[in-house]
């Protein structure tokens, strides 16, 4: 056995021996130090355990002291009714501490034994119970969350066991201290019985067997058995309240000390009204300045120290932090986080930074978040967050959209000018800056306030400097939203329906489809401006053709024939809609030309003059169509609609193409022209 186990063993063995065996007067005088020592040890102990578990052998150690301060008790029972003489500690506390008066120690006494066994240890005793109760009543869901957490692989198996073993520990920990609270109950009871025991057997004693007169065995053996009573109940106080602190305590990252400081005096202002309240007492009742005064002052000092030792903190942090920083550059093992891109910025120039500045009427802020609103009731799509910065290599009045740190749309707006655009009134000589638009590619005029009124009259469309960004940002960001559905996206996308058709999802991911397939389906929709906001029909579309075929474009088609009322709705006014049609030829042309793998990939395959005439015919019909002021929408047969696209984009992307089987059947179509080869 190790010394320390044979230690343990030795003391113990001691403690039964002290009820026993007399002891000299002189090594009870060291035992008692001893106790006193020990109690302030296991006082401290418990106030710097930063949860109950860092001193789980309390309830043992509060079991050992109890019994061995009973041991004491015993000895020096003996030793004061054999010998009269309890030994110079216990006669310093009984002439020293209660000034030789015993009436005067009785009562301390008793006041110590209320306070611990009244106050502290009952206290001490309902806490450890509750706490028992909830923890044992805890275990089970406890549990459960541990087992969760491993089968979702949160926690490995081996913290799983560790954490399982963390709670057994705590059940049998407040299990032992609603036990072991019953022992300093009956310590305190004891002490009542053994300090009345030894007044009345010692007055006894004292005139049978030691001759003493009645007033000369009264003063001697009271003020003897309140000095042993006091001796024994200061440990006792001090074990009680390492008690009650042990199960009052909750868990903490410091220790009772910090958390005291760190939680009470958190808020040095409320310091300066206690301060004030107490020199008020001492200005309006007769308590005196003289002894409010030194108190205020006092906490008003505290305070003011504890505000100058937290701003240097702060200071220190941001110090702190700024080196990290700089380190964190500096040092080659740090280069990576430099690679992280934000997936849309906004830099503007700084003469926009007051667009940006609410302070200043700023407003780019609430446009850019009603954007995202617009995006997500439009088209099903979660727009990031578009980071706003200021460059100074722009120039004043330029703003650059990045996408991912490419520039992908840039403009020039001035903050004190309108944006005067002609919707077909008679060019009456208005003077200003001759721009394009931006988000249309319009002729426009920047015309300060003005000649604004001016351009009112004479038909003009007026725009203000911040709808001109927030417009063309709009148009920017619908013509690369399929490039903003990444696969993290459609994740949230699938796990947000998830939540309200669990079924259809499990059914199709990922037995079905990956993530990836259906963010390329999502991807071709967007891509034509197809809202993917009613994801359960898409995906119980895609539920449905899935077992047949994983081609996306493929799929893609099936899924926009399913939303024949939204595409419906989307192009046609008032019950009609003015579509180009592709003729015979052009058909033809396009359906032979469609080629297939051995895998089973359909394809364009077209002879380049071929294919440059039907670009041509297209051109001529989109800018035939624009020039009459209306939008050109091309209607085709469902088997070459995705390849008649293909055309169409290399002409102008935004122009829609659309298959007899995605338009409701009660619309009415009316032609505005054929396309044929």
């Amino acid at each position: 056995m190790k010394i320390k186990d044979i230690s343990v063993l030795l003391l113990v063995i001691l403690i039964v021996a002290m009820m026993i065996i007399p002891m000299p007067t002189l090594l009870l005088d060291f035992l008692l130090i001893f106790n006193i020592s020990l109690s302030l040890l296991i006082l401290l102990v418990a106030m710097n355990a930063k949860e109950p578990l860092e001193f789980s052998i309390f309830p043992t150690a509060l079991l050992l002291t109890t019994l061995f301060r009973l041991a004491l008790n015993v000895s020096t029972t003996r030793s004061i009714l054999s010998k009269a003489d309890g030994g110079h500690v216990i006669e310093t506390f009984g002439s020293f501490v209660i000034g030789g008066n015993p009436v005067i120690g009785f009562v301390v006494f008793l006041i110590l034994v209320v306070i611990q066994f009244i106050v502290i240890t009952k206290g001490s005793e309902r806490v450890a119970e509750v706490a028992a109760r909830f923890t044992l009543d805890a275990m089970p869901g406890k549990q459960m969350s541990i087992d969760a957490d491993m089968n979702a692989g949160l926690i490995s198996e081996q913290e799983a066991r560790i954490r399982r073993r963390k709670i057994e520990q705590e059940s049998d920990f407040y299990g032992a201290m609603d036990g072991a609270s019953k022992f300093v109950k009956g310590d305190a009871i004891a002490g009542i019985v053994i300090l009345i025991i030894n007044v009345i057997g010692g007055f006894i004693i004292g005139m049978v067997i030691h001759g003493m007169g009645f007033a000369e065995a009264a003063s001697t053996f009271t003020l003897l058995s309140v000095g042993d009573g006091l001796v024994s109940q200061v440990p006792a106080l001090l074990i009680s309240t390492a008690t009650g602190i042990t199960v009052t305590r909750a868990a903490s990252d410091g220790n009772l000390g910090s958390d005291i400081m760190n939680q009470i005096f958190n808020y040095p202002k409320l310091l300066y009204i206690v301060a004030g309240t107490i020199l008020i007492f001492g200005l309006l009742t007769p308590i005196g300045l003289v002894l409010t005064v030194p108190v205020a002052g006092a906490l008003a000092f505290g305070a003011y120290s504890m505000q100058q030792s937290r701003k240097k903190e702060e200071l220190h942090q941001e110090q702190e932090e700024l080196e990290k920083v700089e380190e964190g550059i500096s040092s080659p093992e740090k280069v990576v986080g430099l690679l992280q891109l934000d997936t849309l910025e906004l830099e503007i120039g700084y003469g926009l930074i007051p667009l940006a500045d609410k302070s200043q009427g700023g407003d780019i802020l609430d446009r850019i978040v009603m954007i995202r609103r617009q995006f997500a009731l439009e088209l099903g799509l979660v727009i990031p967050t578009i980071r706003i910065r200021d460059n100074l290599q722009l120039q004043p009045n330029e703003y650059v959209l990045k996408f991912r740190g490419t520039k992908i749309a840039a403009g020039e707006i001035y903050l004190d000018h309108f944006l005067a655009m002609n919707q077909g009134a008679e060019d009456d000589g208005i003077e200003g800056i001759q721009v394009i638009e931006p988000a249309f590619g319009l002729p426009a005029i920047w015309v300060n306030t003005e000649v604004k009124q001016r351009a009112e009259l004479l038909g003009y469309m007026i725009v203000d400097p911040p709808s001109v960004i927030a417009t063309h940002l709009t148009e920017v960001l619908k013509r690369y939203a399929h490039e903003l559905l990444r696969r993290e996206e459609t994740k949230e996308l699938v796990d947000n329906l998830k939540e309200t058709h669990p079924n259809l999802v499990e059914e199709l991911v990922p037995s079905l489809l990956s993530i990836g397939d259906i963010q390329k389906v999502l991807q071709n929709l967007l891509r034509e401006q197809i809202s993917i906001r009613d994801l359960a029909s898409i995906f119980e579309t895609l539920a449905d053709f899935a077992v047949y075929t994983k081609e996306p474009r493929v799929l893609t088609e099936y899924v926009r024939q399913s939303l024949t009322r939204q595409i419906t709705e989307q192009y046609a006014e008032g019950g009609v809609i003015h579509v180009l049609t592709a003729g015979a030829t052009l058909e033809k042309g396009i359906s032979d030309a469609i080629q297939q793998t051995e895998t089973g990939v359909h394809y364009l395959s077209m002879d380049p003059q071929t294919s440059r005439r039907i670009t041509d015919e297209l051109r001529d019909q989109i800018e035939r169509v624009i020039q009459a002021g209306s939008q050109p929408i091309f209607l085709t047969s469902p088997s070459i609609r995705m390849y008649l696209k293909q055309f169409v984009d290399k002409v102008m992307p935004t122009v829609p193409v659309l298959a007899y089987t995605e338009l409701e059947p009660e619309i009415e179509i009316q032609n505005i022209g054929v396309v044929n080869i």
